[in-house]
């Protein structure tokens, strides 16, 4: 699966030439000068990595950083002039994964980011292909087989069940989902979220009145029992 960056910084041309380099690495980019634009972003996509500038024309990184970590867990590297120590300590302390002081060279920025790419999400291809009863999930290729057949979902709905792959056999809150699938600050209602877990039911359970594989935690969200 493609992994999405979003990147916020008001440096046109600098946001230009990292988009370029990142796109030619295999991700995803898009780009945000300020922090109206970003929440808007935030509000209709979900990233899998955030590169944050501290000093944007209307808003200081360090409280976008804040805000977000109220509802979201997504990695955050700082990319900054400011470089003292005391910049570094409260991005570090406030949510951030990682600091890089600007200048900084593509290949030291695109290492930065695949080393926090594979700590938060894994790399290879036992950890991009999931399986669970008669269905696998291939993450990177976006497909899904059902006895040998192929099954097309919507975007949303195989963005839902990828997440839920990476989370294997764990309870993930209906509040995380949400964040996560359609955006940290997205105003989809839970309700959403409950009919795209019985589109998904529909399409890949036996019995989907009595989910074997996507199922409800009690008063916390959904797990998906899978073969890992």
């Amino acid at each position: 699966m493609k992994r999405e960056i979003l990147l916020i910084d008001d440096d046109a041309d600098l946001s230009m030439i990292i988009s370029d380099m990142l796109t030619d690495h295999g991700y995803g980019v898009t780009c945000a000068p300020n922090s109206i634009i970003a929440f808007d972003l935030l509000s209709k996509s979900r990233y899998d990595l955030i590169l944050l500038d501290i000093n944007l024309p209307d808003a200081v990184g360090f409280d976008i950083c804040s805000e977000l970590r109220r509802v979201s867990d997504v990695p955050v590297i700082f990319a900054s002039a400011r470089t003292s120590e005391t910049d570094r300590i409260t991005g570090l302390d406030i949510g951030g994964d990682d600091y890089i002081p600007k200048p900084f060279s593509m290949k030291e920025l695109l290492s930065h980011i695949n080393a926090l790419i594979r700590r938060t999400y894994g790399f290879g291809k036992a950890e991009n292909t999931v399986s669970f009863g008669s269905v696998t999930v291939d993450i990177t290729a976006r497909s899904v087989i059902k006895n040998g057949t192929p099954v097309n979902l919507s975007l949303r709905e195989f963005d839902l069940l990828a997440y839920l792959c990476e989370h294997p056999n764990t309870a993930i809150s209906k509040e995380k989902l949400l964040s996560e699938v359609w955006g940290a600050y997205s105003a989809v209602e839970p309700t959403t979220l409950a009919v795209h877990i019985r589109w998904l039911r529909e399409k890949l359970e036996d019995d989907p009145a009595s989910p074997k594989y996507i199922k409800t935690v009690y008063k916390v969200g959904y797990i998906l029992e899978a073969d890992v």
